[in-house]
């Protein structure tokens, strides 16, 4: 399907951004403009990160390269342990929800919806997140100042010529997800386009080397073979589940059950959370989006805010036990103990907790953008 070439193009241009080392000018920006105030090089992370989304949609790749970039400047600095790999696990989330988005892009293929408005959809929420984190870190640090002393404070003139490197990914997320937005292009043309401009950018400043190319291939083509075998197993999942019309047969079943119709969605909600905890997030996306999908329909949720709610859950189960893939990456680059880094997650796990609560009772946070911009 030629729709499908979307996801090696977004991952390619992700993997592009990654060894180009565009995160670490992302966060030295950021650094320079609140690393100076308690807990400023953790609030720098996240505004380095959430940067970052725009032009990577990988979760594990952003906890990696902020591992990398961010936990080694926070040492230097005397941060606790506990708050710098915490902030960097939790903060890999965003790229599940923040465009553009491997997640919301797959989800968008399985059930037949308009990727751009998944885009447009997780980006209200995405912010949401972010200012929780920044909130939390500011909280924690105000009780407790040892976890994030002061940064050395930047000159203005510092801080005004690092604002180009932030200038260009902008110019090329509002290309990306602007032209889409307005028809301009449709999603294989706004990866296509994205990826150039990515690359293009990486070459003239300089930044990427052949070996950087090489590798950006090799990781994206692993990636996307896998991204993609994992559907063809969910479009014969999805061909075997029509035949013998077992989605229907359960959201008959359900509704027979009388539940609440929002007791019925919170359930759903916790089973792809604890699916996400003990397999692949977006493997557990696949197989489980053909059964509820229907379910959800039937009861009259909107399919775009399904796929936010779908996409905080899988959020909080990346970064909790068992598997805790986030953590998993954050621990082997920083070779810091699991207990250490998860009582660093957990709370940043309130702001997850509080925005899909906000999300569920308030779903215009998902809808506005795409309702205003999209129709």
């Amino acid at each position: 399907s030629y729709g499908f070439t979307v996801i090696p193009l977004f991952i390619f241009m992700g993997q592009i951004a990654f060894n180009a080392g565009i995160a670490k000018r992302l966060y030295d920006t950021a650094y320079k403009f609140i690393g100076h105030i308690p807990g400023g090089l953790a609030m720098a992370t996240v505004g380095g990160a959430t940067a970052f989304k725009a032009i990577c949609g990988s979760s594990p790749a952003t906890a990696a390269t902020f591992a990398s970039v961010a936990v080694p400047e926070m040492d230097r600095y005397g941060y606790s342990k506990r708050l710098s790999t915490g902030i960097v696990a939790s903060v890999g989330t965003l790229g599940i929800l923040m465009p553009p988005s491997v997640t919301l892009i797959v989800f968008g293929i399985i059930t037949e919806q308009s990727i751009g408005k998944l885009f447009l959809a997780g980006f209200i929420p995405g912010l949401l997140i972010a200012f929780f984190f920044i909130l939390i870190i500011g909280v924690w640090c105000r009780i407790d100042p040892a976890l994030g002393p002061k940064g050395e404070k930047s000159s203005w003139k510092d801080r005004l010529s690092s604002i180009p490197e932030v200038l260009w990914v902008g110019i090329i997320f509002v290309l990306v997800i602007g032209g889409l937005m307005n028809g301009f292009f449709t999603p294989t043309e706004a990866g296509s386009i994205g990826t150039f401009a990515v690359l293009l950018l990486s070459v003239v400043k300089k930044d990427l080397t052949w070996k950087g190319y090489v590798k950006s291939i090799q990781e994206s083509l692993r990636t996307a073979c896998m991204v993609l075998m994992l559907i063809v197993g969910s479009t014969i999942l999805g061909h075997f589940l029509a035949v013998t019309k077992i989605p229907m047969l359960a959201a008959d079943w359900i509704i027979e059950l009388q539940f609440p119709r929002d007791m019925t969605m919170v359930i759903i909600a916790l089973i792809y959370l604890l699916g996400g905890s003990f397999i692949d997030d977006l493997a557990f996306m696949i197989l489980a989006t053909p059964i509820f999908y229907p379910v959800v329909l039937k009861l009259g949720y909107d399919p775009i805010w399904f796929g936010m709610v779908i996409g905080i859950t899988v959020m909080i189960g990346v970064v909790i036990p068992p598997v805790a893939i986030n953590v998993f990456v954050v621990k082997n680059i920083t070779k810091v103990p699991f207990g250490v880094i998860y009582r660093g997650v957990y709370p940043f796990l309130i702001s997850l907790v509080v925005c899909a609560i906000l999300l569920f009772f308030f779903p215009s946070l998902a809808l506005y953008l795409p309702g205003r911009f999209m129709g």
